[in-house]
């Protein structure tokens, strides 16, 4: 037996050798690198060995491992998710760029609106001349430039203004009417595989298609002259309400070279048996004088009857007064209202050309073509037909405002 103070002796290699397996083993299990199953501090990195307090963690399956280890995971993790973003960016963008907004259609009350919303229930309020190119022969296959046309158009609003019509000028386009032609009319000849010859058509009235078979399509280049009335309430309504004992009207009509029809006179309130007196005619007939304006019917019973059309000969189509006035008159012996329309006017929107006499010159009546709807109709003077050419002007001074 050993004294106390002896030492045991030391173990054997094969217990040695049991005991590192056993450890080998655990280790094995856990994780742990071979020196930490020895018992053995792992040597570290600087870089490990600063952030060892707080750098070091197990994984989900018990590894540890260092602050190293979860800085390039964490890198890797955000490599992914800007990866990610960046791809669903990119089709985010490719989405937006092909996205088509899609069409809808919207019932809308068409009658309902025309019917409360127009001035005139279902007519509009827009007005318009078109001329044709003036033809340059009797066989209307030549025809003037565009640009006469156009200079036609400005002429006659600048007429119907000088005259007391009052319009003003609101917009002027070009319109295509197709016409059958032969090769040999067209001024201008637009091969269909050539859009050089676009150039040779600029200013011309009428030019035509060419194909395999030859020019047999025409293009006739019209104006549209789009105008307005000067005055900002556009067009007044009048009613002209009748009686038993009305035995006239009490207004005569006529009509200006320009094809636009005006109230000439009017009877004063001293004329028994009237019905214009009743109905503010002679007051605005008045107004109109003062303002040096012609008072323009515009609409009968809601139909227009303004100039609409210039032929290829140069004459204006308007509307006959001597049918008028004999509709008119078929009013008064029916005992139905009549419903006039007029152009409005402004004060200063409308400047005259300067007279060649001191005080302005205003056209007041015409000498032959003036309807007088009296009696049991319309009393015509002898002269053009119907057709306002000479006018009676008379010195009446304007005064610097109008009622």
């Amino acid at each position: 037996m050993p004294s106390d103070g002896a030492l045991s002796p030391a173990p054997t290699g094969r217990n040695n050798g049991g005991k590192m397996q056993k450890l080998l083993k655990s280790a094995f299990k856990r994780g742990d690198s071979p020196a930490q199953a020895a018992g053995e501090e792992p040597e570290l990195s600087p870089s490990a060995s600063r952030g060892s307090g707080s750098g070091s963690g197990r994984t989900s399956s018990g590894r540890r491992v260092g602050r190293g280890d979860d800085v390039g995971d964490r890198s890797s993790r955000e490599s992914v998710e800007l990866d990610s973003e960046g791809s669903k960016n990119d089709k985010m963008l490719a989405a937006l760029r092909d996205w088509k907004i899609a069409s809808a259609y919207e019932t809308f009350p068409w009658e309902k609106k025309m019917k409360s919303l127009l001035p005139v229930p279902e007519s509009s309020r827009f007005l318009s001349l078109l001329l044709l190119p003036k033809a340059t022969d009797g066989t209307h296959t030549r025809y003037n430039s565009l640009d006469d046309t156009l200079a036609r158009a400005d002429a006659w609003l600048a007429s119907s203004r000088a005259s007391g019509v009052p319009v003003e000028l609101a917009s002027v386009q070009t319109e295509a009417l197709l016409t059958k032609i032969s090769g040999e009319t067209a001024v201008s000849t637009v091969n269909m595989g050539s859009l050089s010859d676009l150039a040779n058509m600029s200013n011309v009235s009428l030019y035509g298609f060419e194909d395999y078979h030859g020019v047999d399509i025409g293009v006739v280049r019209a104006v549209r002259l789009w105008y307005a009335p000067s005055g900002p309430g556009g067009e007044m309504a009048v009613e002209i309400a009748l009686r038993q004992g009305d035995t006239r009207l009490g207004f005569a009509i006529s009509r200006t070279e320009e094809g636009f029809i005006y109230v000439s006179s009017v009877a004063d309130e001293s004329t028994p048996g009237v019905a214009s007196t009743r109905s503010g005619l002679l007051e605005l007939h008045r107004a109109a004088r003062r303002a040096g304006r012609l008072l323009v019917v515009s609409r009968v019973g809601g139909e227009k009857v303004l100039p609409w059309l210039v032929s290829t000969a140069g004459d204006v189509r308007c509307y006959d007064t001597v049918s008028l006035s004999q509709k008119l008159s078929l009013h008064r012996h029916a005992l139905r209202p009549i419903t006039l329309h007029f152009l409005t006017w402004d004060e200063g929107a409308l400047a005259l050309p300067p007279p060649p006499a001191p005080a302005p010159l205003l056209m007041l009546s015409s000498e032959g073509d003036e309807e007088e709807i009296d009696g049991d109709g319309p009393e015509i003077a002898a002269g053009k037909g119907g057709k306002g050419s000479s006018f009676r002007f008379q010195n009446i001074g304007l005064p610097d405002s109008w009622l």
